[in-house]
């Protein structure tokens, strides 16, 4: 009775083997689907060529700043760290394709045993030597594509790997020409503030004079000492901005913190047009959008993998080599062995474990669908916020420039009213501090005009090629 339940085990297990294959059980992938239409707003949707493409090099042309990018590029750490990420996927790649070979080994054994007399009749005691050099195969097929799925997954990962590190280069470069434009900003306002106090020294002498004179009384003269005191004691905190930035811009670069050699923001040119190209650009210029379809596309086939554990298993080992009782004759014909053994692995109380494993890898699927999603509308946001940022700048600018002549000219008339008796110092003082917030203004004006471009570019996927 045992026999026959056996061979009808045995012919079940033959039919499916047969059968199944037959089923589509694995599926094919296909990319999430994401609406990229007016994808981000104030831009032209009709041309077709994107800044992003333009090399870094060709991007940003301040010599200096070209060279911190290239070191940048050499030293950065974060870089070094994602090249270790690309040879951990890349030796992930190597196992998972080594998965669909045979498992070779080799044993080499001996084995003395001594034997009771009794069993064959007598008392006494025999020595049975026995010298063994096999070797051993086993090979997994794939017919339901575990290992199939299981090596798209890593090459997948590997994909994705390769994304994640053109994602630190461009950040890593919208860094350092951030912090840069920064640098050479604060170098301006340092300017500026270091000429408006000695500009202060001069009223405050003039004060001075006009008091000797009984044209002004000591009120004035103490006014005009405190509002040079009131710029001059900016100048340490604006020297700590300086020497923070140029150690940001060391630690980008990969070295220790010192000085920055740079240029000067009056020589910075914006003369980049600001092409933003088609929306669906964004899905193979931006290496994170890249990476979180990377990543869809890894957790999918995930699914695959799990779906496949749902069916038996097929494994062949074979075995084979040399037994003897004696090493004179181990190697001769009559001492070689051998067997093949095919065995199938049905699944069939686990307690879930299938169940659940297929459910996490679709609850997987299912969360970075939505990542990939949600990282394409928000690099729409950071496009149309350059866009904005940028403009408003440029609109500033001009505006900005009137309102300085309009406070310099101010300054200028009130100082000589003041000689002549026909204002008081708080009149002088308005202006001038009125002019002094226009030209600092007037640098973050321009700062802002340079970072959005950077911006800008990083977010439409410039910056590692």
């Amino acid at each position: 009775m045992n026999l026959k339940i056996l061979n009808k085990l045995v012919a079940i297990a033959a039919t499916v083997i047969i059968i199944l294959p037959s089923c589509k059980l694995r599926q094919a992938y296909v990319p999430p689907v994401v609406k990229t239409d007016s994808l981000y707003r104030g831009a032209n949707n009709i041309d077709t060529t994107s800044m992003a493409n333009i090399p870094w090099k060709q991007m940003f042309k301040d010599e200096k700043l070209q060279a911190l990018l290239q070191q940048g590029i050499a030293n950065n750490y974060d870089l070094k760290i994602a090249v270790t990420r690309i040879k951990q996927a890349e030796a992930n790649l190597r196992q998972s394709k080594a998965a669909f070979l045979p498992t070779v080994s080799v044993e080499p054994q001996y084995t003395k045993q001594k034997t009771s007399g009794a069993q064959g009749g007598s008392l006494g005691i025999f020595p049975n030597n026995l010298y063994e050099l096999s070797g051993t195969a086993s090979w997994e097929i794939d017919l339901w594509g575990k290992l199939k799925g299981a090596n798209k997954a890593a090459l997948a990962s590997l994909l994705q790997s390769y994304a994640y590190r053109r994602s630190v280069q461009t950040q890593m470069i919208a860094n350092i020409a951030t912090d840069y434009y920064n640098l050479l900003a604060y170098d301006k306002q340092l300017a500026i503030t270091r000429q408006t106090v000695e500009s202060y020294k001069n009223d405050v002498e003039t004060n001075q004079a006009l008091k000797k004179a009984n044209r002004v009384n000591e009120a004035s003269v103490a006014q005009s000492e405190a509002n040079r005191y009131a710029v001059e004691v900016t100048i340490p905190d604006l020297q700590n901005t300086i020497n923070q930035t140029e150690n940001a811009i060391c630690v980008l670069t990969g070295r220790q913190p010192g000085t920055i050699e740079r240029d000067s923001l009056d020589v910075q040119k914006v003369d980049t047009l600001l092409q933003t190209g088609l929306p669906a650009q964004l899905l193979s210029n931006r290496p994170d959008v890249q990476e979180a379809e990377y990543n869809v596309r890894y957790y999918f086939e995930q699914i695959n993998v799990a779906r496949a554990y749902f069916y038996p298993s097929l494994t062949i080992t074979a075995q084979g080599g040399w037994q003897s009782a004696t090493v004179g004759t181990l190697f001769n014909t009559a001492s070689i062995f051998g067997n093949v053994v095919a065995g199938l692995t049905q699944p069939i109380l686990n307690h879930g474990l299938n169940n659940q494993r297929l459910r996490v890898a679709k609850a997987q699927y299912d969360e970075y669908v939505l990542t990939f999603q949600q990282t394409v509308l928000s690099a729409g946001q950071e496009v149309s916020n350059a866009l904005y940022s940028y403009q408003s700048a440029k609109n500033k600018i001009t505006t900005r420039t009137l309102q300085m002549d309009a406070w310099k000219r101010s300054v200028d008339y009130n100082r000589l009213l003041l000689k002549g008796g026909y204002v008081t110092y708080t009149d002088v003082l308005t202006s001038e501090q009125g002019y002094l917030s226009a030209q600092l203004s007037s640098v973050n004006d321009r700062l802002q005009q340079l970072t959005a471009i950077v911006t800008l570019y990083q977010s439409l996927g410039g910056g590692w090629k």
